[in-house]
């Protein structure tokens, strides 16, 4: 988690640092969150304000007031992080919302919420802090999804998420989700340990035109099988890579979307526009699930990436 400790924070105040804390017992201000190790962590923002309202009134008690009605500035991925390791949850709502009052929702996610909990999963990806940061986040993600407007437009995009708890690339699928959804596009996120011969029903419903793989836990062979599955079924349809789920050895013809929501959403909706229309679905007979399964597998090292 970003921050400054008490030493960087006395000297960005011109103090010693046991009067900086000294203010911390008297006033309640500037208040530091703990690291795991219970170092004090100041908020930037927090010491910033403090500093700018003590060079105008050279007064501790009335600059600190003046610092507190003034607020930390606009919301911040560290001012979330900060909120978020103290398990100040009603404070992290209350952030997100103030910053949709000044950025969009896109801007919200990719400025704000993720950078927040790759903080925290930096300092520690086992904490505790971590655990409720991605908890947050993930909830928060899912209920956005919940309510977004229906589908615009025809296009369908399939998500193989390969991801777990906890994973940083399981928050930039949802929120790959739900910035496509915003676009417009239909989509359907299924796990990647779905049987590639049970996605039938899964691909006549949706017709993707799209099939982005994302996160880092599905082995070669499993995605060479999916992705030989949706191809059979869905000819011409487009297969994408998200948040690491392939190597990128530099000799491929599947689109690596790198991992940022925002910018893997551009490139896909430009790349659906380009696109010529894929063919409907192929009903397959249930008997040859089985043997499509084997051609498959045989055919893994065989596919572009």
């Amino acid at each position: 988690m970003s921050g400054i400790r008490t030493n960087a924070a006395a000297v960005m105040l011109g103090v010693s640092p046991n009067t900086l804390r000294s203010w911390e017992r008297r006033f309640g201000y500037p208040s530091p969150a703990r690291t795991s190790g219970g170092h004090r962590q100041y908020d930037l923002a927090d010491v910033e304000a403090l500093k700018q309202a003590f060079e105008e009134t050279q007064n501790v008690s009335s600059a600190i007031s003046i610092a507190r009605q003034r607020g930390a500035g606009p919301p911040s991925s560290n001012r979330l992080a900060l909120a978020l390791a103290r398990f100040e949850e009603d404070k992290a709502a209350r952030l997100l919302e103030e910053s949709l009052a000044i950025r969009s929702l896109e801007r919200t996610i990719a400025e704000v919420l993720l950078p927040a909990v790759a903080e925290l999963h930096a300092e520690d990806a086992g904490s505790p802090e971590h655990s409720f940061a991605w908890r947050f986040a993930s909830d928060w993600l899912s209920a956005l999804r919940r309510v977004a407007a229906p589908a615009t437009r025809e296009e369908g995009v399939l998500i193989s998420d390969a991801t777990a708890p906890g994973d940083l690339a399981a928050l930039q699928v949802q929120a790959l989700e739900l910035l496509l959804r915003r676009a417009g596009l239909r989509t359907l996120t299924l796990t990647a340990a779905t049987e590639p011969a049970r996605l039938g029903r899964a691909l006549r419903a949706l017709a993707p035109a799209a099939l982005v793989l994302g996160g880092t836990r599905a082995s070669l062979d499993a995605i060479g099988r999916l992705v030989y599955a949706v191809r059979s079924a869905r000819e011409g349809i487009d297969v994408l890579a998200f948040a690491g789920a392939l190597p990128d050895t530099g000799a491929s013809t599947v689109l690596r979307l790198g991992d940022e929501p925002l910018a893997a959403r551009d490139a896909l909706v430009d790349r659906l526009a380009a696109q010529p229309a894929v063919a409907p679905p192929q009903a397959m007979p249930p008997a040859a699930h089985d043997a499509e399964i084997r051609v498959a597998r045989r055919h893994t090292a065989a596919l572009p990436f």
